[in-house]
């Protein structure tokens, strides 16, 4: 599989039909603060659980 080029447009054509809450994602996971921090409360957390303080903090919901 070929690396990802984020300046390539061929690397965005999935995104063509994305919902904004695609788009979204693609930009939260991006972000250097939101990794560091997710990780921190899956090493740290009871079960690897993702936190209520974590979701506030970010902004984000997980689907069931």
């Amino acid at each position: 599989m070929p690396e990802f080029d984020w300046r390539s447009p061929d690397s965005y054509k999935s995104l063509k039909d994305a919902e904004i809450t695609d788009i979204a994602w693609e930009c939260l996971r991006r972000n250097a603060d939101y990794r560091r921090d997710f990780e921190a409360m899956i090493a740290n957390g009871p079960d690897g659980e993702v936190t209520a303080a974590f979701r506030r903090k970010w902004g984000i919901c997980f689907r069931p």
